[in-house]
């Protein structure tokens, strides 16, 4: 869905994604996925920004949390454009569930992410071109079960087709082969709500209500994928990346 037929504003959620230019990877090594949050990070904010490239000058580089700490020593204030509410890298795809805060945050956040992270991509292996498939795509959420829907999609449905490609088509044939992948899967954000780790990327906002524990989620997440009554690929029809 072409960004200019989803009706962007404040307080409006969003599932937004893209895939590489003809399906190739857009991530090729951890270090370029990390390069992607560190982006995703800086280009997340109203109140100015920090140039990467000046950051990449530093042999050991720089965690988020310094460059959270950097920001503050430059007295930048972090004011987000849009509340992070969860994401997914994937080999030649992203994904992040987010809720504009600002007018025209999406946008302005998608624009700049592209950007910084095209150009990194562009200058690291001499490629030429659009990294991306076309503009960003997204999709508006309409009520609380595609906010949750969507949600388990995301943390575990998405990463879990690296050890299960034929989940979409058969199922999960292995629950604990897929909880035990997604558990220790690091470019995703079923950790954050497993309580394991905290980023500083990721605000749950609603779904942090709706969901409060590790217990709950993870309550929600199995019933979820082993619904009888509803599949979850008809819940989600429309709202991910085909």
């Amino acid at each position: 869905m072409p960004i200019r037929q989803v009706q962007f504003y404040p307080g409006g959620f969003y599932h937004i994604f893209n895939r590489g230019n003809g399906k190739q990877d857009i991530f090729r090594n951890d270090k370029d996925r990390y390069r992607f949050l560190q982006a995703a990070y800086l280009s997340n904010n109203s109140n100015g920004s920090m140039n990467l490239s000046q950051l990449e000058k530093s042999s050991k580089g720089y965690t988020l949390l310094e460059i959270k700490n950097l920001l503050r020593d430059e007295k930048i204030t972090h004011e987000p454009l849009v509340r992070i509410i969860a994401d997914c890298l994937m080999p030649n795809h992203f994904h992040f569930f987010a809720e504009e805060i600002q007018e025209n945050g999406v946008v302005t956040f998608m624009q700049r992410l592209g950007t910084s992270y095209g150009r990194y991509f562009a200058t690291k292996y001499k490629r030429p071109g659009s990294l991306f498939q076309g503009r960003f795509k997204a999709v508006h959420i309409k009520d609380n079960d595609q906010l949750m829907y969507l949600l388990a999609y995301i943390n575990v449905l998405n990463p879990a087709q690296l050890v299960e490609p034929d989940l979409k088509e058969k199922g999960i044939e292995n629950m604990e082969k897929v909880w035990e992948w997604v558990d220790n899967y690091s470019w995703g954000t079923h950790q954050e709500y497993m309580n394991k780790r905290d980023s500083i990327i990721i605000d749950k906002g609603l779904l942090g209500e709706l969901l409060p524990s590790v217990e709950l989620y993870r309550t929600f997440v199995e019933d979820v994928l082993n619904s009888k009554k509803r599949n979850i690929w008809e819940a989600l029809d429309g709202l991910t990346i085909d």
